[in-house]
């Protein structure tokens, strides 16, 4: 059996699942899927859990917040950030700081590609950028 493909998910698929935002969901739940299997070593920034876990807390509770991370960091792997890290992504001509962490966090765990709806916010790519549907075809 081949190795899993490593993927570092931005947090906009995770909420489409989460909050089954369509037309989005399909694609981001089967994305996820692959990594719930094994199919995908699946990856998730730190500051994504963060926004994450406010967005929860807000909508429904802390503690339902904290039961959704756990069931997530059962498949997802937290991609390290440090120092190095942010320093990179500081040199990056993104917009969007933390979508320039997410790109370095995505290389430093030697993820294949960073599966996002918005792969226009990830450019230069470290790796490669795919949207959910696309890494979908990839696998099945």
């Amino acid at each position: 059996m081949a190795a899993p493909v490593k993927v570092l998910f931005d947090l906009n698929v995770i909420l489409d699942v989460l909050q089954k935002r369509e037309p989005f969901y399909d694609d981001s739940a089967r994305a996820l899927a692959y990594a719930e299997t094994g199919r995908v070593q699946g990856f998730v920034a730190p500051h994504s859990l963060t926004t994450l876990f406010y967005l929860l807390a807000k909508d429904r509770s802390p503690a339902a917040a904290r039961v959704t991370l756990t069931s997530l960091l059962q498949f997802l792997s937290v991609a390290p950030v440090d120092g190095m890290t942010i320093e990179q992504a500081l040199n990056l001509p993104y917009r969007d700081f933390e979508d320039a962490v997410q790109m370095v966090a995505a290389a430093q765990c030697k993820a294949e590609y960073l599966a996002t709806r918005n792969p226009q916010d990830f450019q230069p790519a470290l790796v490669t950028v795919i949207r959910p549907a696309e890494l979908n075809a990839l696998l099945a």
